[in-house]
């Protein structure tokens, strides 16, 4: 018995591994099955809607800013018409980044379903054929703490999915829209 005492802290460190490896698959599956079932508190458990907002705001403004130019930006005008434009990019943000607003946003999503004929079996009163926003993403580890799911828009524009260990738990902390640099 004295030989084997090892083994149990061994097992417990490797199921400890295991489930820190697997959490951004179990988080993104979640995610798929909260938007699925339109549970938006489902959906808050995989989603760190501050963190999120923050990063999201962040993107547009600072699309924003390159968008206009160093011309724009020095004047006066230019400037408070930035201003006025990055405020109404972040209320936007702000009021859609929620789980109240992802779950406005799904159920509109629904509904063009439903009109479109986008439904299980091609009937407008079926129910509608489930969003899959994460389907064929190419996923990877950057570090052992941050994961990403990069899904490609029509358009060949790839989306990153980013999602973060908070302590053992996994969840979706950024998205990197493609913002081109025109």
């Amino acid at each position: 018995m004295k030989k084997v005492w090892w083994i149990v802290p061994l097992l417990a460190v490797l199921a400890l591994a295991g489930y820190v490896v697997a959490g951004p698959y179990l988080a993104i599956r979640g995610i798929g099955q909260a938007i699925e079932r339109q549970d938006t508190a489902a959906l808050a458990r995989h989603v760190d809607f501050p963190t999120l907002r923050a990063n999201v705001r962040a993107q547009l403004q600072d699309y924003l800013v390159r968008k206009v130019g160093a011309d724009v930006q020095s004047s006066l005008f230019g400037g408070i018409a930035l201003q006025v434009a990055g405020g109404v990019a972040g209320v936007g943000v702000d009021a859609l980044v929620t789980p109240t607003g992802i779950g406005a946003v799904l159920q509109g999503h629904q509904l063009w379903k439903r009109a479109s004929g986008d439904t299980v079996d091609g009937d407008t009163y079926s129910r509608p054929a489930p969003a899959q926003p994460l389907r064929g993403a190419v996923k990877r580890f950057e570090s052992t703490s941050r994961f990403t799911a990069t899904v490609t828009t029509t358009d060949g524009e790839p989306v990153v999915f980013v999602l973060s260990r908070q302590g053992l738990r996994w969840r979706l902390t950024d998205i990197r829209l493609p913002l081109a640099e025109d």
